[in-house]
């Protein structure tokens, strides 16, 4: 799916509520994921991994996470 709209860079970088060209590059590799057929693989080995040793740290990722602490920072309120 490609975006046709033209959209014209802010001069400081900065775009606003919301992070447009972000949003669109993820959206964009995330179809390109799908489309290339690597979601069953993917999805395959994430549960071998939570079938091995290393079940406990990702579940404790996880919950990091959820939680806001991707930096070893609890999430601002």
């Amino acid at each position: 799916m490609k975006d046709t709209r033209k959209t014209k860079p802010a001069k400081d970088g900065v775009e606003g509520e919301g992070n447009y060209s972000g949003k669109r590059d993820y959206n964009e590799r995330t179809a390109n994921f799908i489309g290339k057929g690597k979601v069953d693989k993917a999805a395959q080995e994430a549960k071998r991994a939570m079938d091995s040793d290393e079940a406990a740290e990702l579940k404790k990722a996880e919950a990091q996470g959820k939680a806001g602490d991707t930096h070893g920072k609890p999430k601002s309120k």
